[in-house]
Protein backbone atom coordinates (compact mmCIF):
# COMPACT_ATOMS: atom_id res chain seq x y z
CA UNK A 1 0.00 0.00 0.00
CA UNK A 2 1.54 3.74 -0.58
CA UNK A 3 0.71 6.34 1.50
CA UNK A 4 2.29 9.58 0.95
CA UNK A 5 2.78 10.33 4.58
CA UNK A 6 4.76 13.70 4.71
CA UNK A 7 1.42 14.71 2.30
CA UNK A 8 -0.63 13.32 4.90
CA UNK A 9 0.84 15.27 8.10
CA UNK A 10 1.16 18.73 6.13
CA UNK A 11 -2.54 19.52 6.63
CA UNK A 12 -1.38 19.03 10.43
CA UNK A 13 1.92 21.73 10.15
CA UNK A 14 4.00 19.41 9.45
CA UNK A 15 7.30 20.22 7.26
CA UNK A 16 9.75 18.28 5.94
CA UNK A 17 13.45 18.31 7.42
CA UNK A 18 16.59 16.71 6.38
CA UNK A 19 19.25 15.76 9.75
CA UNK A 20 22.52 15.11 9.02
CA UNK A 21 25.02 15.06 5.51
CA UNK A 22 23.28 12.25 4.42
CA UNK A 23 19.87 13.68 4.20
CA UNK A 24 17.66 11.76 6.51
CA UNK A 25 14.19 13.09 6.52
CA UNK A 26 12.35 13.86 9.18
CA UNK A 27 8.64 15.76 9.46
CA UNK A 28 8.91 18.88 11.72
CA UNK A 29 6.30 20.55 14.19
CA UNK A 30 6.23 22.91 16.48
CA UNK A 31 5.21 20.12 19.03
CA UNK A 32 6.94 16.96 17.61
CA UNK A 33 9.35 15.60 15.34
CA UNK A 34 9.06 12.89 13.64
CA UNK A 35 11.84 10.43 12.40
CA UNK A 36 11.87 7.41 10.34
CA UNK A 37 13.98 4.24 11.28
CA UNK A 38 14.82 0.96 9.40
CA UNK A 39 16.31 -1.86 10.78
CA UNK A 40 20.18 -1.93 9.86
CA UNK A 41 21.16 -5.64 8.22
CA UNK A 42 24.46 -6.85 6.63
CA UNK A 43 27.18 -4.50 6.87
CA UNK A 44 25.07 -1.20 8.00
CA UNK A 45 24.93 1.49 5.76
CA UNK A 46 25.68 5.52 6.65
CA UNK A 47 22.50 6.31 3.69
CA UNK A 48 19.12 7.07 4.11
CA UNK A 49 17.27 3.68 3.26
CA UNK A 50 14.16 4.92 0.76
CA UNK A 51 10.99 4.08 2.03
CA UNK A 52 9.28 4.63 -1.68
CA UNK A 53 5.82 3.53 -0.82
CA UNK A 54 5.48 6.13 2.36
CA UNK A 55 7.78 8.98 0.41
CA UNK A 56 10.02 9.35 3.07
CA UNK A 57 13.69 7.97 3.50
CA UNK A 58 14.82 6.04 7.39
CA UNK A 59 17.90 5.86 9.08
CA UNK A 60 19.23 2.55 9.71
CA UNK A 61 19.52 1.31 13.25
CA UNK A 62 21.05 -1.99 14.26
CA UNK A 63 18.99 -3.73 16.58
CA UNK A 64 15.93 -2.14 15.84
CA UNK A 65 13.31 -4.95 16.18
CA UNK A 66 15.13 -5.24 19.84
CA UNK A 67 13.32 -2.21 20.84
CA UNK A 68 9.97 -3.28 19.21
CA UNK A 69 9.68 -6.69 21.47
CA UNK A 70 8.60 -5.11 24.28
CA UNK A 71 6.57 -1.89 24.32
CA UNK A 72 5.02 0.85 27.08
CA UNK A 73 2.25 3.01 25.86
CA UNK A 74 2.30 6.03 26.88
CA UNK A 75 -0.48 8.88 26.45
CA UNK A 76 0.94 12.11 25.40
CA UNK A 77 -1.73 15.00 25.60
CA UNK A 78 -4.85 13.40 23.75
CA UNK A 79 -3.34 10.13 21.75
CA UNK A 80 -1.24 6.92 23.17
CA UNK A 81 2.34 6.38 22.24
CA UNK A 82 3.89 3.06 22.06
CA UNK A 83 7.40 2.85 22.85
CA UNK A 84 10.54 0.80 23.43
CA UNK A 85 10.10 -0.52 27.09
CA UNK A 86 13.01 1.54 29.63
CA UNK A 87 15.08 -1.63 30.08
CA UNK A 88 15.44 -2.56 26.20
CA UNK A 89 16.02 1.09 25.27
CA UNK A 90 18.98 1.35 28.39
CA UNK A 91 20.14 -1.99 26.77
CA UNK A 92 20.04 -1.30 23.36
CA UNK A 93 21.82 1.92 24.22
CA UNK A 94 24.43 -0.09 25.65
CA UNK A 95 24.88 -2.40 22.68
CA UNK A 96 25.22 0.26 20.17
CA UNK A 97 26.98 3.03 22.36
CA UNK A 98 30.55 0.40 21.61
CA UNK A 99 30.31 0.39 17.94
CA UNK A 100 30.10 4.37 17.59
CA UNK A 101 32.93 6.03 15.91
CA UNK A 102 31.78 9.34 18.19
CA UNK A 103 33.08 8.95 21.92
CA UNK A 104 31.15 11.68 22.82
CA UNK A 105 27.99 9.88 21.45
CA UNK A 106 28.88 6.78 22.74
CA UNK A 107 29.25 8.66 26.44
CA UNK A 108 26.36 10.31 25.98
CA UNK A 109 24.26 6.82 25.14
CA UNK A 110 26.00 5.00 28.02
CA UNK A 111 25.36 7.84 30.70
CA UNK A 112 21.58 7.55 29.41
CA UNK A 113 21.40 4.24 29.51
CA UNK A 114 22.80 3.88 32.93
CA UNK A 115 20.87 6.90 33.93
CA UNK A 116 17.62 4.09 32.98
CA UNK A 117 18.90 0.90 34.27
CA UNK A 118 19.59 2.73 37.76
CA UNK A 119 15.97 4.78 37.75
CA UNK A 120 14.80 0.75 36.87
CA UNK A 121 16.62 -0.56 40.30
CA UNK A 122 15.36 2.11 42.33
CA UNK A 123 11.43 1.15 41.23
CA UNK A 124 12.16 -2.31 41.87
CA UNK A 125 12.58 -3.78 38.30
CA UNK A 126 16.08 -4.90 38.44
CA UNK A 127 14.11 -8.14 37.37
CA UNK A 128 12.69 -6.99 34.28
CA UNK A 129 15.97 -5.86 33.19
CA UNK A 130 18.10 -9.16 33.99
CA UNK A 131 14.90 -10.72 32.28
CA UNK A 132 15.35 -8.79 29.13
CA UNK A 133 19.01 -9.14 29.18
CA UNK A 134 18.49 -13.02 29.57
CA UNK A 135 16.53 -12.73 26.11
CA UNK A 136 19.54 -11.54 23.89
CA UNK A 137 21.67 -13.59 22.12
CA UNK A 138 25.34 -14.34 23.71
CA UNK A 139 27.21 -12.06 21.52
CA UNK A 140 25.24 -9.11 22.58
CA UNK A 141 25.15 -10.15 26.43
CA UNK A 142 29.01 -9.79 25.93
CA UNK A 143 29.24 -6.67 24.29
CA UNK A 144 26.56 -5.25 27.17
CA UNK A 145 28.80 -6.77 30.13
CA UNK A 146 32.28 -5.55 28.30
CA UNK A 147 30.93 -1.84 28.28
CA UNK A 148 29.76 -2.69 32.19
CA UNK A 149 32.63 -3.68 33.06
CA UNK A 150 34.97 -0.82 31.50
CA UNK A 151 32.50 1.12 33.49
CA UNK A 152 32.92 -0.35 36.57
CA UNK A 153 28.85 -0.43 37.07
CA UNK A 154 28.88 -3.11 40.00
CA UNK A 155 25.31 -3.25 40.92
CA UNK A 156 24.25 -3.49 37.23
CA UNK A 157 26.57 -5.95 37.02
CA UNK A 158 25.16 -8.06 39.85
CA UNK A 159 21.69 -7.94 38.68
CA UNK A 160 22.64 -9.56 35.57
CA UNK A 161 25.22 -12.30 36.25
Amino acid sequence: MNVDVPGLLKDLGFVIGYRGTQGYMKLEHPDLVVEFLSPEKGRGTDKPVSLPQLKVNATALRFLNFLAEDTVKVKVADFHVFLPHPANFALHKLMISQRRQNEDKAAKDRIMALEILNALMRKGEAGKIKTVFGSVPSKWQKKILGVLVRGKEKEILEILQ
